[in-house]
């Protein structure tokens, strides 16, 4: 059984619950009994984050660490604290475009997690077009099945968690038995084993894609080669596991907002090859490029809640 050990987090300049539920990452979770209090996985570690007061939290986890700094280097690191919210948005755009300004401006704390490549590879895999709480349970489903269990002291009662499965353990697995993974798509099963064994046996080196000296769109080609792996998901990949924050994913609700707030037509066309590259060069030419899907992430999330008025995370 896994000990449990105690850090504090003061100060923090980001918005936790914000960055942890925005649709990036699907492996956290918060307590039924209290909104303030979050749970999630990292590698084979369990954490637990209680928002005590304004930006103060307890940090309970399996994961020990040599001392106060190191701990706060993980937790930089994990949220992108290095990164200057400043940065995101070029100079100008809040006289440019004020009305989004004002709404995105409550959404400023969102911070990108970096987050394992091959875990967001396929749970992106898993998620295409289904809903948030739907992309929770399965890729609950999935760890559960497939990933080392870990056991842990949590009030005096056994806690269990799972690490998420290894690239060689999904490559072995029938496509029948991952469906349930999938909401029963044999064909996204099947290529979510096909990605699994590329990475297992080094055909696809994520590692490698991760390189700023590699252009983006030679990664997103790498990626995209792949069955089941489109560009969404390729620059979701890019941008969350492999920590390139100019890559900008488009789906459904940023073509919305792309449309609506940037006045580009385009966006509402059908999303092919030519297009998708052409609203990614509008994108550079209205954010900053270095960090375009870092700043778009933010206004997805803000166009989710502001807009679109939805709960679900």
């Amino acid at each position: 059984m896994k000990a449990l050990y105690t850090y504090f987090i003061e100060n923090i300049s980001a918005d936790i619950r914000g960055s942890l539920l925005s649709g990036q990452s699907f492996r956290w979770n918060y307590y039924q009994d209290s909104e303030q209090k979050y749970f999630g996985v990292i590698g084979d570690d369990l954490f637990i984050l209680e928002n005590n007061e304004d930006d103060w939290y307890t940090v309970t986890t399996t994961k020990k660490f040599s001392c106060d700094e190191e701990f706060h280097e993980f937790i930089g690191f994990y949220f992108s604290l290095d990164i200057n919210p400043d940065d995101l948005f070029p100079a100008g755009f809040s006289e440019q475009y004020p009305g989004i300004w004002r709404l995105i401006k409550p959404y400023l704390g969102i911070k990108v997690l970096r987050q394992n490549a091959f875990e967001t590879l396929v749970t992106f895999m898993c998620a295409q077009g289904l809903g948030m709480n739907i992309i929770r349970r399965q890729i609950s489903y999935l760890t559960r099945e497939y990933g080392k269990e870990h056991t842990v002291d949590i009030a005096g009662k056994p806690f269990t968690y799972n690490s998420f499965p290894s690239p060689e353990t999904l490559a072995g697995i029938a496509p029948d038995s991952l469906q349930l993974c999938t909401n029963n798509n044999c064909i996204r099963a099947t290529n979510i084993i096909k990605a699994a064994y590329s990475v297992a046996t080094g055909q696809l080196d994520l590692e490698d894609l991760q390189d700023p000296d590699m252009p983006l769109e030679t990664s997103r080609e790498r990626l995209s080669a792949h069955s089941g792996i489109g560009n969404k998901i390729a620059d979701c990949v890019l941008l969350f596991g492999l920590h390139r924050f100019s890559a900008f994913p488009i789906d459904t609700h940023v073509r919305q907002y792309l449309a609506t707030w940037f006045s580009i037509d385009k966006a509402l066309q059908s999303l092919t090859q030519k297009n998708y590259l052409f609203l990614q060069e509008e994108v550079s030419r209205i954010l900053n490029p270095e960090f375009a899907g870092f700043a778009g992430h933010i206004l997805f999330h803000s166009w989710r809640k502001e807009v679109k008025h939805l709960t679900s995370f």
